[in-house]
C-alpha cells in the first residue's frame, strides 16, 4: 500500500510539472466527449500533462478538474471541498503541525479508487501545498511560489 501512495504521488508530481495550456481544438475527440458524458459539461480549460489531458472546469460553484488518458478513461479527479469537510484526522494534523499556518484551500482527489486530500496553507509570504491520506498521514509536502 505504500509504495502505491508513494507511486499515486510521484504521479501527482509528474502531472503537475508537465502541464502545458491548451487549445479545446486540439484535445481529442474521445476525450471531450468523454467529459460531456460524465459531467455534462461542454467548455472547460484544457491543459496536456504529459501524454494526458487535464479539463478544469465549474459546475454548480465548484471548481473541479478531471485527468483524461488518450482514449478518454478518467485517471483522477479533484474536486474543491470546503475547509469543514477535511477528515478530523487531516484537521487534527494541521492544528498541531501547521497551527500558525492559514488554511486556504482544499481538495478531495480520487485516483484509480484512492481518495487523497489536497490543502494549501499560508503563513506571511510562505505557501505549501499538503497531499494527506485520508488517516492524516502527510504524503506529500511542496513549497508553492507566490505569484
Amino acid at each position: 500500500m505504500k509504495t502505491l501512495l508513494v507511486v499515486i504521488g510521484m504521479g501527482l508530481l509528474t502531472m503537475q510539472v508537465d502541464a502545458q495550456k491548451m487549445n479545446a481544438k486540439d484535445v481529442p475527440v474521445n476525450v471531450k466527449s468523454s467529459l460531456q458524458k460524465n459531467y455534462a459539461v461542454k467548455d472547460a480549460d484544457w491543459d496536456k500533462e504529459g501524454v494526458n489531458y487535464e479539463a478544469s472546469f465549474e459546475q454548480k460553484g465548484t471548481e473541479i478538474s478531471v485527468v483524461f488518458d488518450g482514449i478518454g478513461s478518467i485517471l483522477e479527479t479533484e474536486r474543491e471541498i470546503k475547509k469543514s469537510e477535511l477528515p478530523g484526522a487531516i484537521l487534527d494534523a494541521l492544528k498541531k503541525d501547521y497551527a500558525d499556518f492559514e488554511l486556504e484551500e482544499a481538495a478531495r482527489i480520487e485516483t484509480k479508487g484512492v481518495i487523497t486530500y489536497e490543502t494549501e496553507v499560508e503563513k506571511g509570504k510562505m505557501s505549501l501545498e499538503l497531499i494527506f491520506d485520508t488517516n492524516g498521514k502527510l504524503m506529500k509536502k511542496e513549497v508553492l511560489e507566490k505569484e
